[in-house]
């Protein structure tokens, strides 16, 4: 298998039982993965072995061609943005000083650093004065675009995302989903998100990847699982946003029916 990244027989186990794997998965460069499934699915274990976080216990992860266990971990890392539901800000920096992290650890000159930061301040859509607050003195919106600006500071080609829009409320979610979207274009990433939410996975991703029990129990475009030519738990996923769908829609018909007074 070729790709952009590649698992090959990757499990992770925790004493005798496997959380993960054996899972085989390429993901070729430029695509849009959502790994989508229940709590303890395995999504985030799978996310954080492709960047070092979380060693395998056997099988091999390929990062754009080399084996990531031959690699220094901050050398990988530098490689590809993350972006996860905390945030993970540090708090006595400000802003700026957040996102110049990568840049700064890579060795870029100040000069550069600070082009950097107004561009990706603008990518975000935030205003420029944020870059001298501190995080606490922002919304979680805007604490979640500085994640996502912080994260693509040292120009990864790769962005993992583990439930990056969970904790805001649905319309700030929605907002933000479709701005990641269209910079993943914009820039030509390759992005793996980590969701348990189906309608996110439907409408982001070109891929969806549906882990349950450490293991791949679909694979496909979001149309394809949409098909009824699925196993029964993958079917049951996809059955939620459909009826929440339908229902919205007999309640916007209801809504539109003339009323005789």
């Amino acid at each position: 298998m070729h790709g952009m990244i590649t698992l090959k027989s990757v499990t992770k186990a925790y004493g005798a039982q496997a959380a993960v794997g054996p899972l085989d998965l390429s993901i070729g460069k430029g695509a849009f993965v959502a790994l989508l499934g229940g709590s303890g699915s395995g999504k985030t274990t799978t996310l954080k072995m492709i960047n070092g976080l979380v060693r395998p216990t056997a099988g091999e992860v390929v990062v754009e061609g080399r084996p990531i266990a031959e690699d220094a971990p901050w050398r990988l890392r530098r490689r590809i943005g993350y972006v996860f539901q905390e945030i993970g800000l540090f708090p006595h920096m400000t802003v700026g000083e957040n996102i110049a992290v990568g840049p700064r650890l890579a060795g870029w000159d100040a000069a550069r650093i600070a082009h950097r930061t107004t561009a990706l301040l603008d990518l975000v859509s935030l205003p420029y004065d944020v870059a001298p607050r501190l995080p606490a003195a922002l919304s979680g919106g805007q604490r979640q675009r500085v994640g996502v600006a912080r994260a693509l500071a040292a120009e990864p080609a790769i962005m993992l995302m583990d439930e990056p829009f969970g904790a805001l409320d649905p319309v700030i979610r929605d907002d933000l989903g479709r701005e990641y979207r269209a910079l993943h274009e914009r820039l030509g990433l390759t992005t793996v998100m980590v969701t348990h939410d189906v309608m996110e996975a439907l409408v982001l991703a070109d891929r969806i990847v549906v882990l349950e029990a450490g293991k791949v129990i679909a694979d496909g475009a979001p149309a394809e699982l949409l098909s009824e030519r699925q196993p029964p738990a993958v079917q049951a996923l996809m059955d939620t946003p459909r009826r929440q769908a339908e229902r919205v829609a007999a309640l916007a018909g209801s809504a539109a029916e003339p009323r005789h007074g």
